[in-house]
């Protein structure tokens, strides 16, 4: 069926309930970027109502945590790496980023993987700290890259890690009545390692139709009209619509290697606040690898949430679009962020701004 047929049929189904539209929450940011790109909101009818859920890694982590990073990365024996989006990211004082530490003398670099800042530690004498933020997409690659530092014996790499689990934020969320969740567009990458099943709490426990959808315009359409088709039949169930890549179990060999080198941990999430056994920690037998344990870094734990009117934390609840924000396109906006969702390119706020402006 062609996206045209689908939207048809999708505005040809009865799908309000007590005068409620069927709202679905996608979990991932690739997905709301596509979802803005393709002006899809726009192409549905009123009986259907999208919204973003804290589906972007860099978004959720808190800037308590943040604060803690920007203090550390002034150490001088220290080369901190991590990935762009995460260098702009403000902490809990607007315009205190990793760029702007750098510019204060911080030994900060971009890399585009835990593999670069390793080789990098292999070209110096200085500690290389490469910080990770993430769910199960970019953990695997994370965990492998720990291993190849222990087979190695490079003894100055390590990895402050902040990546976290998307199961329980998910639980968090669909358990909030004031998120009024219906359904679920579920995370394609994530689904990629963790597989199509790991969703199966959602129509188990909470009676929740859930989609796994890929990220063209056409997998999004496709996973809202499975969702649609389910809430008009009265029925709850996963359904992979990314099974070109998604296969039920997932990716076993990923799987393993993240369960060998992370365990899970209370964490804290930005808007939904601690969330139990949400983080990844890297297990005791790889402390050598640990940055938080082998720098003793404070505060990685801390909320800090800014009071500068920023409402990042309800728009990754979903309980608000980005243009209910009062900063939204006129205080913050991408060339000077107030808050992370509009820093990330995976960010709803960023997404707003770019595909739906001010």
């Amino acid at each position: 069926m062609r996206s045209e047929e689908m939207l048809a049929a999708i505005r040809g189904m009865a799908l309000e309930r007590d005068g409620k539209p069927f709202t679905l929450m996608e979990v991932c940011g690739t997905h709301t970027m596509a979802i803005a790109k393709a002006g899809l909101r726009q192409l549905l009818p009123p009986s259907v109502r999208l919204i973003s859920g804290p589906g972007c890694p860099v978004c959720v982590t808190p800037s308590g945590a943040l604060d803690a990073v920007l203090d550390f990365a002034m150490r001088r024996d220290v080369i901190l790496t991590t990935y762009g989006d995460l260098l702009r990211v403000p902490g809990s004082k607007r315009g205190d980023s990793l760029l702007a530490r750098r510019a204060l003398g911080a030994d900060v670099r971009m890399v585009y993987s835990p593999m670069d800042a390793l080789e990098m530690a292999k070209g110096t004498e200085k500690q290389v700290v490469f910080l990770a933020v993430g769910f199960e997409t970019t953990a695997p690659g994370t965990a492998a890259c720990i291993l190849a530092a222990q087979e190695e014996g490079v003894r100055n790499f390590s990895v402050l890690c902040l990546m976290k689990y998307t199961e329980p934020a998910i639980r968090a969320i669909v358990q909030d009545p004031a998120c009024g969740i219906d359904g679920l567009i579920c995370p394609g990458h994530v689904a990629a390692i963790v597989g199509s099943e790991a969703f199966g709490f959602l129509p188990e426990e909470y009676g929740l139709p859930a989609a796994v959808g890929g990220f063209e315009g056409e997998d999004v359409i496709r996973a809202v009209h499975a969702l649609c088709r389910m809430r008009e039949a009265g029925e709850a169930s996963v359904v992979n619509e990314y099974a070109r890549v998604v296969r039920p179990q997932g990716n076993p060999a990923a799987k393993a290697v993240l369960e060998q080198v992370f365990a899970p941990a209370d964490d804290i999430w930005r808007g939904l606040g601690r969330i139990p056994m949400s983080g990844m920690r890297i297990r005791a037998q790889y402390a050598d690898y640990d940055a938080a344990r082998r720098f003793a870094i404070a505060g990685l734990d801390r909320d800090a949430e800014k009071t500068n009117g920023c409402r990042c934390g309800d728009i990754l609840r979903g309980v608000l679009a980005p243009q209910g924000c009062p900063l939204f396109g006129r205080v913050c906006t991408p060339a000077d962020p107030v808050g992370p969702c509009m820093v990330s390119g995976e960010g709803a706020c960023a997404a707003a701004y770019k595909y739906q402006g001010v």
